[in-house]
């Protein structure tokens, strides 16, 4: 399974904000879009996945509001109900990373990147409980997530 999150995440790698390197577990992708477009095709791909955006949160509206201007940064929770029953038959305390997030992040050039920690990084300290069955529906979301990255970069 390692193998398999380390190929994921070198495949996904084609840039890190910064030219900082990605740290382990991320999967990074760069993109031509500008930041609201991304946002918005990420929130597209993720349903065209058959996932649901269960949660959105960014300080860049909250800022611009108190008259400071960041960087747009807006996290993506997906998940689904389907995911969740099957984890918490699997391991009830896995469900605390529920939803899993995409991370889109506006650079200095007026570009966007997408990034997310793989699903099979971010349930591996469960597996030990969930055993090979979470194992199985952490890869089944990591390639789910891989769709909606590469959708939502295209």
């Amino acid at each position: 399974m390692r193998a398999l999150c380390a190929a994921i995440c070198l495949l996904a790698m084609p840039a890190w904000a910064d030219g900082i390197e990605p740290l382990a577990g991320w999967a990074v992708y760069s993109s031509g879009k500008g930041y609201e477009s991304l946002v918005e095709d990420t929130k597209a791909a993720v349903k065209e996945n058959g996932l649901i955006v269960v949660t959105q949160a960014g300080p860049t509206k909250a800022a611009a509001s108190r008259g400071i201007t960041i960087p747009g940064n807006r996290v993506i929770g997906a998940f689904n109900n389907d995911y969740a029953v099957r984890v918490l038959e699997t391991s009830t305390n896995a469900m605390i990373e529920a939803p899993i997030r995409f991370y889109v992040t506006e650079e200095k050039d007026g570009t966007a990147t997408l990034s997310y920690k793989t699903p099979s990084f971010v349930f591996a300290p469960y597996t030990d409980e969930g055993g090979e069955a979470l194992r199985e529906i952490a890869a089944e979301l990591d390639a789910k997530f891989q769709a909606v990255a590469e959708r939502a970069v295209k």
